[in-house]
């Protein structure tokens, strides 16, 4: 292939288990190869990139990449790293889900062009939906002991855990259902590898073994690394809960930041997750971020090439301006250009007070703005002593203790930013 798809995630620090003959297999010809999606959200979240990144990579390798979403496993759910059952979902849920998966996938992979290896995606509900238990247990189920099941460690973890109430039947037969989607798609769509996280390798490899017993054919296992944060929390994680693809969900302010604050160790690794940048590249990017760490460049790039990505780029620059437009030397002018909802993450856990727009328009002494209508501080004295000191600010301009608030101060024409010295920061909304 015009590139060794293998020899590429290798540099990139994405490989942690290949099933020996895969290199030469994949030399062979273009080959397919699938990655499963949960659809019991409408979105995918960045726990979902690497695996998407897997597929992007494969297809730019001049392979074709299959994106199965799990309808029908959706509906059982994977006990691989899990102590509890989820919530199972109609039918008509999956199918949104199914669709807002494939507009996000879109950000990466390629379904549209008439090429050979165009993006393909796939709901196992689909062929899933009409087949039978006595059907599945006659034509699969006796091909794989429950000796061999039972090996496998997302089972014995989950039975042998203290944490855990055992494992129903519906989900110890999570592994044969998935194995299954390996066996229909290498008879269906000539799909002979399967990828995913290296906890799904217990999972992928019976998939393998029912193409070995009933297609009797050969399929191949690759998995990627599951990733970790140097300061040992969770990746994926905000303070908010998953960092999701979906605008709605995590804005692209949120979404931006989130890998801005990578700390050094960690942006060094996801810069070569998580972008398409040559090593070439990325080898010059680290040697002038390590000249000049307290810089941020390496954090800055990963920021800037992910978000483009997963959002846009006029995404991009409005998340970037408003990371900096605290320090900016215009900011009246640069803040009034963010729509509010960055406005609002911008300053998101910054205490609030309303006030009616009468009294905005009739005008509004500090005391009143700082102490008696809105209890940012705790006194008309302290609000006189602030602005004694020279510690207000409206807006990020100083003001005296003789500056009325008017119509004039608004941002979007409804919030006023109050700061009493560098670390206290208050907002004035006008309803």
């Amino acid at each position: 292939m015009a590139n060794n798809f293998l020899e590429e995630l290798k540099w990139r620090g994405m490989i942690h288990d290949v099933m020996p003959g895969a290199e030469a297999h994949l030399a062979e010809k273009m080959r397919s190869a699938y990655v499963g999606f949960d659809p019991t959200a409408d979105s995918l979240h960045i726990g979902n990139l690497v695996p998407i990144m897997l597929l992007a990579h494969y297809q730019r390798c001049g392979h074709k990449p299959v994106a199965l979403v799990g309808g029908a496993t959706g509906m059982i759910g994977d006990p691989s790293g899990k102590s509890n059952e989820r919530n199972l979902l109609d039918e008509q849920t999956l199918r949104h889900n199914q669709n807002a998966i494939k507009a996000q996938l879109a950000h990466f992979l390629d379904f549209e062009s008439e090429v050979d290896n165009a993006a393909v995606l796939v709901n196992n509900y689909d062929w899933m939906q009409a087949f039978s238990f006595l059907d599945f247990i006659r034509d699969v189920g006796k091909h794989i002991t429950v000796n061999y099941m039972m090996a496998k460690d997302s089972v014995k973890n989950r039975i042998s855990s203290e944490a855990s109430e055992g494992m129903s039947f519906t989900e110890f037969t999570y592994q044969l259902v998935q194995g299954y989607d390996f066996l229909h798609l290498y008879k269906n769509h000539d799909c002979s590898i399967q990828m995913g996280g290296s906890d799904q390798w217990g999972n992928i490899t019976t998939g393998t073994e029912l193409i070995r017993r009933i297609g009797e054919g050969k399929g191949y296992a690759i998995t990627c690394p599951l990733i970790t944060k140097s300061d040992g929390s969770k990746f994926g994680k905000s303070e908010g809960g998953n960092v999701w693809l979906d605008p709605n969900r995590t804005s692209p302010y949120k979404f931006y930041q989130y890998w801005l604050n990578s700390s050094d160790v960690d942006a060094e690794k996801y810069i070569k997750i998580f972008t398409f940048l040559a090593e070439a590249e990325i080898i010059e990017l680290l040697k002038t971020h390590n000249e000049s760490p307290h810089l941020r460049i390496l954090q800055k790039r990963l920021a800037q090439e992910i978000t483009t990505m997963v959002h846009s780029e006029s995404d991009f620059i409005s998340a970037e301006k408003a990371s900096t437009i605290l320090f900016s030397k215009s900011f009246k002018t640069d803040i009034n250009m963010l729509d509010e909802n960055t406005f609002l993450d911008v300053f998101d856990g910054v205490p609030q007070a309303e006030i009616k727009r009468d009294m905005i328009e009739q005008g509004l002494d500090m005391i009143a703005a700082l102490a008696a209508q809105t209890q940012f501080l705790s006194s008309n004295g302290e609000a006189r002593r602030a602005l004694k000191e020279n510690a207000v600010s409206v807006n990020k301009e100083k003001v005296k203790d003789d500056y009325v608030i008017t119509t004039t101060d608004l941002i979007n024409n409804k919030y006023i930013i109050l700061n009493k010295g560098k670390k206290n920061t208050y907002i004035i909304k006008v309803v």
